[in-house]
C-alpha cells in the first residue's frame, strides 16, 4: 500500500507554514475520525471521555484509582473530572470511596455495569476503529503512531504514561 501524495493547496487557502499545514490536517483527520467515535457512544449516552475513563477503570480492576490519577491518564484533559465522574456514578458504572483516614483523597473503582458496558462496546469499538484506520496498512499505522509520538513528545509532562 502506497501513501497518497499530498495535494497542494487550493488558491487562496494557502498555509502559513508547513507547521500549520501539518497541525490543521491533524486537526481535521481528528474531527473525522471523532464522528464515527460519537456516533457509536451516542448510542449508549457515553461521551469518548467517559468511555476513556471507563476503560482506564477497567485496567485497574478490581482496584480503584485516585482522580487526580485517573485525570492524569485520560487521553485528553478533563478540566471537570468531577462532572465527568459524577454522570458516571449517577449511571451505577462506577464507585467512589474517600478513606476514612484521608476525606481530601476520592478512589474510584469501575462497578460490575460498568465492566459489562465495556464489554458490550468491545467489538463496536473494534470495528469503529476499523473504519476510521483500516485503509492504512500496519506499517503505515505504525509509522503513524511513531510520529505522533515525536510531534507530541517535547509537550508531555515527564510524568505522563504517553511519554
Amino acid at each position: 500500500m502506497t501513501i497518497a501524495k499530498p495535494r497542494s493547496a487550493p488558491a487562496g487557502r494557502l498555509f502559513d507554514s508547513l507547521e500549520q499545514e501539518v497541525f490543521l490536517n491533524l486537526w481535521r483527520t481528528y474531527d473525522r475520525l471523532r464522528a464515527l467515535e460519537e456516533e457509536l457512544f451516542g448510542r449508549h449516552e457515553l461521551t469518548p471521555q467517559q468511555y476513556n475513563a471507563l476503560r482506564l477503570l477497567a485496567a485497574e480492576h478490581p482496584n480503584q484509582v485516585r482522580t487526580l490519577d485517573l485525570a492524569a491518564r485520560l487521553v485528553s484533559r478533563a478540566p471537570d473530572i468531577t462532572r465527568l465522574l459524577d454522570k458516571l456514578e449517577q449511571r451505577g458504572l462506577i464507585e467512589r470511596d474517600r478513606p476514612a483516614d484521608n476525606r481530601r483523597v476520592v478512589r474510584i473503582g469501575i462497578t460490575e455495569a460498568g465492566l459489562a458496558l465495556l464489554r458490550e462496546l468491545r467489538q463496536p469499538i473494534r470495528d469503529c476503529h476499523r473504519r476510521q484506520l483500516g485503509h492504512l496498512g500496519k506499517k503505515q499505522l505504525t509509522q503513524l503512531v511513531d510520529l505522533l509520538r515525536s510531534a507530541r513528545h517535547p509537550h508531555e509532562d515527564e510524568a505522563s504514561s504517553w511519554r
